[in-house]
């Protein structure tokens, strides 16, 4: 029996292959001796045993850190050296980076990046500057670059990151498609559901907008809060339910804005969950408000239990969702905007009906998980292929 090749997969930090790829390393797993890398953690742990594969820790921060970043690159080096993958593909800015220069070092014949947003494009200056250099430095030790949104493979090749040659979108885009199994409704869920409803403090005749993510300003969060402050003077019965975790160091919410989260008793923050089902259970709509993304699963997520969505016109929001089907598009940075999508989904009951109608279907017909789990194996094999690797 022919040994199966090796496929090393890497993210900067490991809750991005325990929630972001979940049960696709599994999958592959059938296929190839999957070993997934990054930062160390109990985190990592779970993930082998979540995907039943082998992990191997290296040490990899999210910022600007060029002693600690030689540190990772020369550990990825070794890593590859000594396992000799066919295939390495990365994901997340960091683990590209050092991912890809490291797979080039060790000659590596197969080395796949995928983006999936991009945060240079909320930067200026300096660091602007500092951040094209080593998305483009990302690409060029790439063979192949995968944008998770058709939107972003365009904003790559308008800006001449890399070669249209080398840039691939699979299927109707996104990382990982979406588990319509596990983000569905069910009876269970719906006892769950009531009883983190009576919990958080919130009736059935509330209107709930949710929001999913890092609550950042590039995340629109400060739009959000103040559309909401707008809506709720004139509407009582309506709650803002936030998950997430706040990221001061990063990309700081204003004091004003963070003291509303803190003590408005009609938001609801829950912070960082694992499981958001629950959460999606108990909204009427998702309130997503983003500068940037690649291609977010949080709308999709939310498509399944049947939420209509607001989102920015940007990559990835704009292509799950359409405008007056499944949801509603707005402009980034617009308060007034966003104010205006939720007073329409609260009082228009019959577009508010139109859109939940829509929602689960949409995602289902372009985005379920093992059709896109294929089209990523299929590439794979395509990949070997073309490099004629034998085992």
């Amino acid at each position: 029996m022919e040994p199966k090749k090796k496929l090393i997969r890497i993210t900067t930090v490991p809750i991005s292959l325990k929630v972001l790829l979940r049960q696709q390393l599994r999958f592959m797993s059938a296929h190839f001796e999957v070993i997934g890398v990054s930062s160390p953690g109990k985190t990592l742990e779970e993930v082998a045993d979540q995907e039943g594969i082998r992990t191997v820790p290296v040490t990899m921060t999210r910022s600007i850190t060029p002693v600690n970043d030689l540190k990772g690159l020369w550990q990825l080096y070794r890593l590859l050296r000594k396992e000799r993958p066919q295939i390495v593909h990365t994901h997340t800015p960091k683990a590209g980076l050092l991912g890809m220069m490291a797979g080039r070092l060790a000659r590596i014949p197969i080395r796949m990046h995928t983006v999936a947003g991009l945060p240079l494009m909320e930067s200026t200056g300096f660091r602007k500057k500092i951040l094209e250099f080593t998305e483009r430095l990302t690409y060029s030790c790439a063979t192949k670059v995968y944008p998770n949104s058709r939107n972003l493979a365009s904003f790559i090749i308008k800006n001449r990151y890399c070669s249209p040659v080398k840039l691939k979108v699979l299927g109707d885009g996104s990382s990982n498609g979406i588990d319509m199994d596990f983000f569905q409704l069910g009876e269970d869920m719906e006892s769950s559901a009531a009883e983190l409803r009576r919990k958080l403090n919130i009736t059935n005749s509330q209107f709930v907008f949710l929001f999913v993510g890092r609550l950042v300003k590039d995340k629109g969060i400060e739009e959000l809060i103040e559309a909401f402050t707008r809506l709720r003077q004139s509407y009582s019965d309506v709650k803002l339910l936030l998950v997430g975790p706040f990221e001061q160091e990063l990309d700081p919410l204003s004091p004003k804005v963070k003291t509303i989260i803190e003590q408005d008793k009609d938001v609801v923050h829950v912070g960082f969950q694992q499981d958001i089902r629950c959460y999606l259970a108990i909204s009427h709509a998702l309130a997503f408000p983003s500068y940037r993304e690649g291609f977010p699963n949080v709308p999709m997520q939310a498509g399944c239990f049947h939420l209509p969505s607001i989102v920015t016109d940007i990559n990835g929001c704009n292509e799950i969702i359409e405008h007056g089907k499944n949801g509603l598009i707005i402009p980034a940075k617009n308060a007034d905007a966003l104010h205006n999508a939720m007073l329409a989904l609260m009082t228009d009951k019959s577009l508010y009906l139109s859109l939940k109608a829509n929602a689960r279907k949409m995602i289902l017909d372009r985005y379920e998980q093992n059709k896109f789990w294929k089209i990523l194996l299929s590439e794979y094999q395509d990949q070997l292929n073309k490099h004629e690797i034998l085992p």
